[in-house]
């Protein structure tokens, strides 16, 4: 049976979201390909991607800002497609603010609730726990010139919450904030989705932000979804070569599949032979990458040995110290590049570039990839 189609603003609470088959296209041009997304009531769901990629005309789909050219939207179990971004009771952060210049931080708070006819006592009431909330009760007679960038943005989350929508929609609000500011406000963000039930979809190019913040990441690349999991699994099991590019630092190795009894053996490009996981969607033969992150690799003293470990050659190119880590830039005698991220090293390269070693990893670090990365 197909969904309900919403004719009034009033017969719409938002407590979840599907969309089916939405697609987006500009004549020949389809820059949405068909997309299928459940957010459930009170997740809190990023969009994440380089620039072009589709999370951001995803979000004005879902705000009914830019018309789908194929699909549903459902909204609460009914038919939103064709519905009024206005008539959707949802709620939107952008990153420039939005707020009314001339109007007072309570004013431009109370809006919503203005349009929506509630009474003078009410306002006041939402209002003040949406100050309260945001940290900002002492701000409420001040106009936006009078803030800092980050108490602007608290102002526009506070108008966003003040209504209690059940979805909260937010397209890069953080973009134009220094990292300090950032950090604290993604803390508060995540705080007050916490406190409040909400759904939240967010979009961000920032992987860090993503990871932080989120229950579910929808990585995407080319109008398409690469992959939504928590971010855990994204991070420790991506499913593509991009996904595991994106989401933190990573070394590709390239290899062929030798056997699969037991545990899998692949022959990487550069002659090394490496152990990995067993999965029953390989066959000999068959061209993989092996994922390692750089944290996860270890650099062995002179006569030290990793029993059941992968090890390959390596010398020193350079090393970055970064505070809380030290990067260490390696190649191998084939040319290929090693990032290792370690608190401290168990070799001393004292002598600096062209010092010469050994990286070594755990078999079930090693994460299979079909096909070649390159």
């Amino acid at each position: 049976m197909p969904p309900s189609r919403i004719t009034n603003r009033e017969e719409i609470r938002v407590s979840s979201l599907r969309l089916l088959g939405i697609s987006k296209s500009y004549g020949l041009l389809e820059v949405l390909s068909p997309t299928d997304l459940t957010v459930n009531q009170g997740e809190f769901i990023t969009l994440l991607g380089p620039s072009g990629s589709g999370k951001t005309t995803l979000l004005q789909i879902i705000a009914g800002i830019v018309e789908p050219t194929k699909g549903i939207i459902e909204i609460g179990g009914q038919d939103a497609t064709r519905l009024h971004s206005r008539d959707r009771q949802l709620a939107m952060v952008f990153q420039n603010y939005a707020l009314v210049p001339h109007m007072s931080v309570f004013d431009n708070i109370a809006f919503p609730l203005k349009i929506r006819k509630h009474s003078a006592a009410e306002i006041r009431d939402k209002v003040k726990k949406a100050l309260a909330s945001v940290r900002l009760e002492q701000f409420a007679d001040r106009k936006p010139r009078q803030l800092s960038g980050g108490q602007q943005q608290r102002v526009a989350i506070a108008r966003a919450l003040v209504y209690n929508p059940s979805l909260v929609l937010m397209d890069e609000p953080l973009g134009a904030l220094d990292k300090n500011l950032r950090d604290q406000l993604q803390e508060e963000i995540s705080k007050l989705h916490r406190e409040l039930g909400v759904t939240i979809i967010y979009v961000t190019h920032d992987q860090q932000e993503a990871m932080a913040m989120s229950d579910r990441v929808v990585l995407m690349q080319q109008g398409r979804i690469e992959q939504a999991a928590t971010p855990a699994e994204l991070y420790h099991r991506p499913q593509t070569a991009f996904a595991a590019r994106f989401l933190g630092e990573s070394n590709l190795f390239c290899g062929t599949v030798l056997g699969i009894q037991g545990e899998l053996s692949v022959r990487l490009d550069s002659g090394e032979i490496i152990r990995a996981p067993s999965t029953s969607k390989l066959s000999v033969g068959q061209d993989v990458t092996i994922l390692v992150r750089p944290e996860q690799m270890q650099l062995l003293g002179e006569g030290e040995s990793a029993a059941g470990a992968n090890t390959i050659e390596v010398f020193l190119e350079g090393k970055t110290f970064l505070g809380a880590v030290t990067r260490h830039h390696f190649k191998t005698r084939t040319g290929q590049e090693i990032r290792m991220n370690s608190t401290s090293c168990a070799l001393d390269f004292g002598s600096g570039p062209g010092a010469t070693g050994t990286v070594a990893w755990k078999l079930e670090q090693s994460v299979v990839l079909e096909g070649s990365s390159g």
